[in-house]
């Protein structure tokens, strides 16, 4: 949801409005989806549902040319994947973890973080890279734009 209102945000920026609009009826359907995931979960999302919105991440961001910002945007997407890639890789050579288990976020419930702890610090940890993407982003439009 959160990389969502920034490709909006983006989207708009550049003057894109179906895109813009597209990016945000995402991020209201992630609001929805959240309305019924809260603690306790009454629905899950699973990979066609997570797969899908990175696709459409990824395909936004192509859209609006800020393939470079969307992985900052997205880092923590990036984190989650790298951990899974990673574990693997370091698995398969020396048939050791390097993770308790994969992806990152099941490692930190295995280090006894609450789901709820884990998906708040998430939360926050998405909020950030958003803002610097976002920072990102702006500075360089109106540092060019200034040109």
């Amino acid at each position: 949801m959160i990389s969502m209102v920034v490709m909006a945000a983006i989207a708009f920026r550049t003057d894109l409005l179906e895109p813009a609009i597209l990016s945000a009826a995402l991020a209201g359907t992630c609001i929805g989806f959240l309305w019924f995931n809260a603690y306790p979960a009454d629905i899950f999302m699973g990979d066609t549902g997570s797969l899908a919105l990175g696709m459409g991440l990824g395909c936004l961001a192509v859209v609006t040319k800020s393939e470079f910002i969307v992985i900052i945007v997205g880092g923590l997407f990036v984190a989650e994947a790298l951990s899974v890639m990673i574990q693997v890789a370091h698995y398969k050579r020396t048939k050791k973890r390097v993770f308790l288990m994969a992806p990152l976020h099941h490692h930190f419930e295995k280090k006894g973080w609450s789901e709820t702890k884990v998906v708040i610090r998430f939360w926050i940890i998405s909020g950030v890279f958003a803002a610097v993407g976002f920072s990102l982003y702006f500075a360089n439009s109106v540092v060019t734009a200034g040109m």
